[in-house]
């Protein structure tokens, strides 16, 4: 066990030594959260892949998929896939070609500064839990190498994951997941084999698959709480700052475009592998109660020890540079849309500083949210549900029309916001992130004909 930790800490340490490099290569704001915009497609498909195949993937939905079929994880690996390849050709071209650094500056570019400043206040909160969601599956993954309590691991991953986030930017995040995603790619394919051969053959692993295991629908469910589940990751998901600050970070706009189509794809391949740990595990007898350690449980007990450190230290790294997305995220809202409009006078190395004291914050409150969180699916879940309702509305009519105005968007937010709180929290009404949705909707064109009418009647 003690070289499987200086193993991992290896891992820890050339993270550290890649975040360094690309410290060197920060000159400002611009280097900082969008890597200088000098990504290509490659960088931008591997990179948004990788971001998107994080914690909730490989270890969240396994664990969910082990312990109540496919109906618990409606999202993998179509929804996200889905989500990638509209965002790709709906957004990100667009939004590349303007020069953005936040989504956030779209809706100052579009609506004006104060649906600018609610945008980012709605953003920041959804990457919080987002980068929650990725701790746990740092600790939950170290604390079975290193057999510690998950609260110690989560402390010590969360100050790595600062520290990292701290020295090397998007840029750093990139390098690490074209690094890392093969040898995670070939561990996946690996563990699948171990897994087969465990079961006794193919044969036998596709009969130890229970019949209810594969039910779409949760006992219980109606066909509209059915839909809203794969609405959440494939409309949710599309206005996520760490998906979007890819695009950004494209050399240009057609690279963007491209990126996000090769990441859709990939993400559908390789997304069938939690599937099949999930599905084939549970029916080979391992503890599907295990929750979020199931999988690095599974991976322990079936790879020879020197591959399982292999496996383990790459899956780190592959998380590692999720969470460093949502930190950036959080950092990249909070000083060009909040600190810049405070202090307009900064230029790019002031900003950059602010930037970097920002990831320190977001950091301490994603641990705290962390803490209190339950499952990697579940904040994910609430990531992508939380406030993007009336943040897609706003994109995809502002972005594509000349329709509404600045109140039309700020009503978009508020309504979306309102719905979600009340249907999914107070009332728990099925279907509500839907709902939200269409009361965004509702408001945003409520308020654009309102305003409309409004000025056509004031005096010349």
């Amino acid at each position: 066990m003690t070289w499987m930790i200086a193993a991992l800490a290896a891992y820890v340490l050339l993270q550290l030594a890649i975040a360094l490099w690309a410290s060197r290569r920060i000159a400002g704001d611009v280097d900082y959260l969008v890597a200088g915009r000098r990504l290509g497609m490659f960088a931008v498909g591997i990179s948004v892949f990788a971001t998107w195949f994080g914690g909730e993937t490989v270890m969240g939905a396994s664990a969910i998929i082990a312990s109540e079929g496919i109906a618990g994880a409606r999202a993998e690996p179509f929804g996200y896939a889905i989500c990638l390849v509209i965002a790709a050709l709906a957004v990100a071209g667009a939004l590349r070609a303007k020069g953005y650094i936040t989504l956030a500056d779209f809706f100052r570019d579009r609506f004006g500064g104060r649906a600018e400043i609610a945008a980012a206040c709605v953003s920041i909160p959804t990457s919080v839990i987002w980068a929650a969601a990725q701790l746990l599956a740092l600790a939950a993954l170290l604390a079975t190498v290193a057999g510690l309590p998950v609260g110690t691991t989560l402390m010590a991953v969360t100050g790595l994951v600062i520290v990292y986030t701290l020295l090397g930017g998007l840029l750093a995040s990139v390098v690490t997941d074209i690094l890392q995603g093969s040898i995670v790619l070939v561990g996946l394919v690996i563990l699948l084999f171990a897994l087969i051969d465990h079961a006794g053959g193919p044969a036998q692993a596709i009969a130890s698959i229970r019949p209810e295991q594969l039910i779409l629908i949760a006992p219980g469910e109606s066909w509209l709480e059915r839909l809203d589940a794969f609405a959440i990751p494939i409309l949710g998901s599309i206005v996520a700052q760490e998906l979007i600050s890819r695009f950004l970070g494209s050399k240009t706009a057609k690279i963007a475009v491209r990126g996000g189509l090769l990441a859709g794809g990939l993400y559908l391949a390789v997304g069938f592998f939690p599937l099949a740990f999930g599905l084939i595990g549970a029916g080979a007898g391992f503890d599907a109660s295990a929750g979020d350690l199931f999988l690095p449980n599974l991976a322990a007990e079936l790879l020879p020890t020197a591959l399982f450190v292999v496996f383990a230290g790459a899956l780190f790294s592959a998380v590692l540079s999720t969470v460093d997305s949502a930190l950036l995220a959080v950092s990249a809202l909070t000083t060009e849309n909040l600190y810049s409009r405070v202090r307009t006078s900064a230029g790019p190395r002031e900003k950059l500083v602010a930037a970097r004291v920002l990831t320190v914050v977001a950091g301490a409150c994603a641990y705290l949210v962390a803490t209190r969180g339950e499952t990697i699916y579940g904040l994910v879940e609430l990531a992508s549900s939380l406030g993007s309702a009336g943040l897609l509305v706003s994109l995809m009519i502002g972005l594509h029309t000349k329709f509404g105005d600045e109140w039309s968007a700020l009503a978009a937010l508020a309504g979306g916001l309102i719905t979600i709180w009340l249907g999914g929290w107070v009332f728990e009404i099925p279907g509500s992130f839907l709902f939200s949705i269409l009361a965004a909707g509702g408001a945003y064109v409520l308020a654009a004909l309102i305003s409309r009418a409004l000025k056509s009647q004031a005096p010349a």
